[in-house]
């Protein structure tokens, strides 16, 4: 039996990442936090969970179905937020549309596999794009946080689609995509 560990996230278009990876670039530069360079950038909309790989093809079935029956989801990218006092992330808004995916998302790997996400963990939901954590000291945040909390950054998009992503024992790569409808 072979596991590995996989997470379900929304990739923006790559301009976005492009614009993010900048972003990301300038915190290992000036502030010695390069641990978000361990996933491209994403939203995550189920956290990380250990499959069997011999099942693999049961939950891709079920991911592929599941997409077919959602729209492409709008996103809007509005500023910074930060979970204080060591990360910081590009603000995705909390859009009726992207709560519902989530929680549709969550409900339905719950009742079919019994994966518990961080709803389920009393952890509300909380869209977000990270550009720095783990490795961003507390001083470092305070510095940074002072420089990125009132800067502007505003982009509009939509996703086409579900990604599964794997860890490779380094780091998060996508495994897969799942268009919607």
């Amino acid at each position: 039996m072979s596991e590995n560990r996989f997470f379900i996230a929304l990739l923006p278009p790559q301009e976005v990442q492009e614009v993010a990876n900048q972003i990301k670039q300038h915190f290992a530069e000036f502030y010695r936090s390069s641990k978000a360079f361990n996933s491209p950038p994403h939203i995550t909309i189920h956290p990380p969970f250990i499959w069997d790989s011999q099942n693999l093809p049961n939950l891709e079935n079920h991911l592929q179905a599941f997409a077919q029956n959602q729209s492409p989801i709008p996103i809007i990218l509005e500023g910074f937020g930060a979970f204080k006092p060591r990360v910081i992330y590009i603000n995705p808004l909390k859009t009726p549309e992207l709560i519902k995916f989530q929680q549709d998302l969550s409900r339905d790997l719950k009742s079919t596999f019994g994966l518990i996400g961080d709803t389920e963990k009393n952890r509300p939901f909380a869209p977000h794009i990270t550009v720095a954590f783990r490795d961003l000291t507390k001083s470092n945040f305070k510095s940074a946080w002072e420089v990125f909390k009132d800067r502007e950054l505003h982009f509009e998009f939509t996703i086409p689609q579900l990604t599964l992503l794997i860890h490779n024992q380094k780091v998060w790569e996508v495994y897969k995509e799942f268009p919607f409808k």
